[in-house]
């Protein structure tokens, strides 16, 4: 049998992009990137001063959700990687890696009180992509 598909490396290496180093991987998130409410501030601001562990910044991330989009939440850090781009409030930092941030560009964080509920919500996020939640397709509408 012959030989086909012999790999060989290529002459000149291409210089990679190795996280806060990279010229076009910018770090700093701006309002444009992603607001957060005065409201959804202060009340991270009181969730993270309030907990018990060493907790420094919020990791917002996402999820996949079939037809229905993607799902959107937060969690507690302490550590920032070589891929977040980051966001800084009085009192605590937000933290959203490069992929998430994809997803989140324009989004608004924000924070409502209501009678009997309060919560974060997610506005404006991808909304080109969404979809009606009820196509059936992949079977997780249900």
């Amino acid at each position: 049998m012959e030989n086909v598909g012999i790999y060989t490396p290529p002459s000149k290496n291409k210089p990679v992009l190795t996280g806060l180093s990279g010229e076009h991987f910018q770090v700093n998130l701006t309002i444009e990137d992603l607001e957060v409410t005065q409201s959804a501030q202060d009340k991270l601001r009181e969730i993270v001063t309030q907990s018990e562990d060493e907790v420094s910044a919020i990791r917002i991330y996402i999820g996949g959700g079939g037809c229905s989009g993607m799902t959107y939440g937060m969690t507690f850090t302490d550590q920032q990687t070589d891929f977040d781009t980051v966001i800084g409030f009085d009192g605590f930092k937000v933290f959203v890696d490069v992929v998430a941030l994809n997803y989140l560009r324009g989004a608004q964080i924000d924070y409502i009180q209501e009678e009997g509920r309060e919560r974060f919500v997610f506005n404006n996020v991808f909304a080109e992509t969404g979809g009606s939640g009820s196509c059936g397709g992949c079977g997780s509408a249900q």
